[in-house]
């Protein structure tokens, strides 16, 4: 098993070395100066491998530090429980939440790929001795972390030293019951395509995690010793029963499939993304439009793929209205509620950032603007031109800016609404204020989204995501907008600003793009 472990980490290893130096090569000025056979050089090759070891010492510690920080301890500023026990609670149903989402066992990652459908390699040999390895990292990576920020909050020693026990032993019983569930139904899990199912027990369980703390209640100690107590008695049996399973090369034939990992040559690839492609486009319908020029174009792109565009937006503005009249009923029946919901309401508009965030539809938009269109059409000449891409620009903004308009205006007028019926505020303007910068901030992610893509078009033939700075942007874009979740603001001080903000941002990033876009957006190689 040492010896399987010790090859798997070389191949992930060479992989991720080469990562690095395909990364250093898209860097805007460097890249114009090194030359391809960078991936020869041999000083390169030895800095790459002490970048990938320090990236693999940071992968201990940094996600764990950062999700203990940000999930958990950070949230605990909502609460109106004990925070220790709120710690502990808010912990438990992330953990099961992560079980879930996050087995590590049934991840459809390249380097399985490569190990075990292109090298052979024993396939339970592999698969045991690198989940344990990730256990490991759960283990020594979170420990510290739960006892620091734990300790902050009163939370008792013993506890916090056996929450790492508690998510390992969970991981493995959830690991273990997909297994079993293989053994009768032949089905592998793919975590990277949860079922409608799993998505609606994982929605539940984060409205469990942060919900009932700030309605005022949590799990107690002694809950969390029983749930401990149970998770190590049933991990144990779940331990033995992943090592006795001998199948592990069926699951993964199941998992590692080309649609799943993408490796493969380029032209099967492509082909790939081309049968996904038509699953979402609408063919059965003729369509046409009474518009010319791009605007023609463009419509009857968005009227075929309705499926991935407008209908995935009524979607979520529906989900919202069902939020909005849940919490007004909710408001009305317990008074206490509606003493808090008016508070959250006067002070939490900065968390509305985050939400506008989640439901804003760009990255999707985006991704099937370039899988159904320009992937194609990029290789024209004509669709490069200035004209072309400005004229298809403006149309493709105005869609994006509706497309999200509608949940937004939603959540815009329903949050006034749950204010004015859970007692008001003394200033009015604030009624104008929380209507106007949920709508601002709507628009902005849709102009951020959109120019974005055109600026720094990530996408090579393959839709594959070949641009650094692109990434990089997606990241500060979410650590940004998470970072409103610590912050409490009147709606007059934060609306006003981040009104402000929006337009600001939004006039110089159409500007950009209107000046750039047309030497930027190209297909990468």
């Amino acid at each position: 098993m040492i010896k399987s472990f010790i090859t798997a980490f070389k191949l992930k290893n060479t992989y991720r070395v080469n990562s690095i130096i395909y990364s250093i090569k898209q860097i805007p000025i460097i890249k114009k100066i090194l030359p391809d056979s960078l991936y020869k050089s041999k000083a390169l090759k030895i800095i790459g491998n002490i970048i990938s070891i320090i990236i693999e010492i940071l992968s201990f510690f940094v996600g764990k530090f950062l999700y203990i920080l940000f999930m958990i301890f950070f949230m605990l500023d909502i609460s109106n429980a004990n925070k220790g026990e709120s710690f502990i609670h808010i912990f438990i149903f992330l953990t099961l939440c992560g079980a879930l989402l996050n087995t590590f066992m049934f991840n459809p990652t390249k380097d399985k790929y490569y190990a075990m459908i292109l090298m052979r390699m024993d396939a339970k040999t592999y698969t045991l001795s690198n989940y344990l390895y990730m256990l490991l990292k759960v283990l020594v990576g979170l420990m510290p972390f739960t006892i620091i920020f734990g300790l902050m909050v009163n939370v008792p020693l013993w506890i916090l030293i056996t929450m790492p026990v508690f998510t390992i032993m969970v991981k493995a019983i959830t690991s273990a019951l997909f297994l079993f569930r293989y053994k009768k139904t032949k089905k592998a899990t793919n975590e990277n395509l949860p079922d409608k199912l799993m998505w609606i027990i994982v929605g539940i369980l984060l409205v469990i995690s942060y919900g009932v703390p700030y309605m005022g209640y949590s799990l107690n100690y002694l809950t969390y010793l029983f749930l401990l107590i149970i998770s190590i008695i049933f991990g144990i049996f779940s331990f033995k029963y992943i090592f006795k399973f001998n199948d592990y090369k069926k699951v993964y034939k199941q998992i590692l499939t080309p649609n799943n990992v993408y490796a493969m040559a380029n032209k099967n690839a492509e082909k790939i993304l081309k049968e996904q492609s038509l699953k979402q486009i609408d063919t059965k319908n003729t369509y046409t439009s009474n518009k010319s020029g791009f605007a023609f174009f463009h419509e009857l792109f968005v009227k075929r793929h309705q499926k991935i565009l407008t209908k995935a937006s009524k979607r979520t503005a529906f989900i919202c209205l069902i939020i909005i009249i849940f919490l007004i009923i909710l408001s009305i029946i317990n008074p206490n509620f509606k003493i808090i919901l008016n508070k959250s309401l006067l002070t939490l508009l900065p968390y509305m950032v985050f939400v506008m965030y989640i439901i804003n539809k760009g990255p999707t938009v985006t991704q099937a603007m370039f899988m159904n269109c320009d992937h194609s059409m990029l290789t024209y000449g004509f669709y490069k031109t200035p004209k072309v891409i400005l004229g298809l620009f403006k149309e493709r903004l105005k869609t994006l800016i509706k497309i999200n308009l509608l949940p937004a205006l939603v959540i815009a007028l329903g949050l006034p609404i749950i204010l004015f019926i859970t007692g008001g505020t003394d200033n009015n303007l604030n009624y104008l204020v929380l209507f106007i910068s949920i709508i601002s901030m709507s628009i902005f992610f849709s102009v951020h989204y959109l120019v974005m893509y055109y600026l720094l078009q990530p996408y090579n033939v393959n839709v594959e995501v070949r641009s650094g700075t692109y990434k990089i942007v997606q990241w500060l874009t979410y650590f940004v907008c998470y970072f409103m979740l610590q912050i409490k603001m009147p709606i007059i001080s934060f609306g006003v600003v981040a009104i402000i903000f929006c337009v600001l941002y939004s006039v110089i990033s159409l500007y950009l793009a209107y000046r750039y876009a047309p030497k930027t957006f190209k297909l990468r190689n």
